[in-house]
């Protein structure tokens, strides 16, 4: 067993990005500071959903509490493919689960539309998302204590799906108010 703190995922995150970002740099011999700057946002949408989805959400003596590698002795217990299966055996918690889900989501849905140009339709930015998650759920396997539950899957998909809307609709109210006023001029 492998245990990391958040700290070092979140080091480890920042330095696989900044290699990344100079990789792109001298691939592309392009750097604009506004767009690095643009691009942080999917980096701050990264190191935040990390630290929730891999590390406990609560405090133990005052500190996050690590991440557990390794392999459980019943990965069974660990997965669960039924959809919605919390809404026949509810636990504490699952109100909030279900917010959380969706709300941690919606950023991705928001900023990913707006970081990236190959993702301009909503359908595009809802299977982005869910891919995005099934990579999330699919890495949780090998951390102990975590569990793969496809209606996280499911529900973060949603919050990707809200968030991409708000920045179409957004857009589209734009585009319309841009026409009508080029209308008025002529």
């Amino acid at each position: 067993m492998i245990e990391i703190t958040y700290f070092q995922l979140f080091l480890f995150i920042t330095i696989a990005w900044i290699i990344t970002r100079c990789i792109v740099a001298i691939k592309t011999k392009t750097f604009s500071v506004k767009r690095e700057c643009l691009l942080l946002l999917v980096y701050v949408c990264i190191v935040v959903i990390c630290r929730f989805v891999y590390f406990g959400f609560h405090l133990e003596n005052g500190k996050i509490p690590t991440l557990k590698l390794g392999f459980g002795d019943d990965i069974h217990d660990m997965i669960s493919i039924i959809p919605f299966y919390f809404l026949v055996d509810r636990y504490d918690g699952w109100k909030m689960n279900i917010i959380g889900n969706i709300t941690m989501f919606i950023p991705v849905g928001i900023v990913w539309p707006v970081c990236f140009r190959r993702l301009d339709t909503i359908r595009k930015n809802i299977f982005a998302g869910a891919g995005f998650t099934l990579l999330i759920e699919v890495t949780q396997l090998f951390c102990l204590g975590r569990h793969t539950d496809v209606d996280d899957l499911i529900l973060n998909t949603i919050g990707v799906a809200i968030g991409a809307c708000i920045v179409f609709l957004i857009r589209r109210k734009r585009k319309k108010e841009t026409t009508n006023i080029l209308t008025r001029l002529k």
